[in-house]
């Protein structure tokens, strides 16, 4: 995979981890609210995997942001 790839999911990661702890949420009280577990959340925002389209979606709506910050 280029590094471009790994470089853009840090960047996403890093923007769900920033838009939850703005919205003051811990990673087990996010997973709950989109029904994922907190090690799921964890792994998004250090970039071990990727949420799909329908995650991300639910991540927006739950953390009250546009979906283009958080993949932009």
């Amino acid at each position: 995979m280029p590094d471009w790839v790994h470089a853009r999911r840090r960047e996403i990661g890093a923007r769900i981890r920033d838009a939850r702890l703005n919205a003051s949420l811990t990673q087990v009280q996010l997973g709950e609210l989109i029904g994922r577990d907190h090690r799921t959340i964890h792994r998004w925002e250090y970039a071990f995997r990727i949420p799909d389209l329908e995650d991300l979606l639910l991540l927006a709506d739950a953390l009250d942001t546009p979906l283009t910050d958080l993949v932009r």
